[in-house]
């Protein structure tokens, strides 16, 4: 039997934010104890909820393609952990879906964290993410993906890559030129 957080099929089971959640719940996640690598996102999109596999979309494609890893690579627990800062896909707004419910990382990334002792390099993929983990917030997610080499050891700030990050990433050259080469970089120190 293949290495598990116990903690996993209560955090599946997980019902706190219901009456808020439109397409009902369904945390989606992956860890094991021996995973070096460390994903937090936003929370799941439709297609991730249908399917209940994490970065199971366009945003997962593009992201994968800047780890330069493959998909079995990336969907083994036993190397990549994934948690979001919210579990369940919370909705839609006006301007594309509505931000991770708070319930989710106040409950249980810390117990969640306290068993991922292997991690060598986490990932912060968006606004939530970094504002909640990095020691300082540098006003944007532009200035914190910018500030790439200034944060601590182990923390890699990123923009989402949704596709409606299109023209965010067009406007900003230096995110494929410096950035992606580092940030693959990192993963390969991380996985030696």
């Amino acid at each position: 039997m293949s290495e598990r957080i116990a903690l996993l099929d209560e955090v599946r089971a997980c019902r706190l934010c219901q009456p808020h959640l439109p397409l009902g719940p369904r945390p989606v996640l992956q860890m094991a104890p021996s995973a070096r690598l460390l994903v937090i996102g936003q929370a799941p999109g439709t297609r991730v909820h249908e399917t209940g596999i994490p970065w199971n979309d366009p945003s997962g494609e593009r992201l994968r393609d800047w780890l330069q890893m493959d998909r079995d690579t990336f969907y083994d627990p036993a190397r990549v952990a994934i948690m979001p800062m919210g579990f369940c896909y919370p909705g839609r707004g006006r301007g594309g879906d509505l931000p991770p419910r708070p319930e989710c990382a106040a409950t249980w990334h810390r117990p969640l964290l306290a068993q991922l002792l292997a991690i060598r390099l986490t990932l912060l993929i968006g606004q939530y993410a970094q504002r909640h983990y990095l020691p300082q917030w540098q006003g944007s997610v532009s200035a914190n993906v910018a500030a790439w080499q200034e944060h601590p050891d182990g923390l890699f700030a990123l923009p989402h890559p949704s596709p409606r990050n299109r023209r965010w990433l067009a406007q900003r050259p230096w995110f494929d030129e410096q950035v992606v080469p580092a940030l693959r970089a990192a993963v390969a120190r991380a996985f030696s």
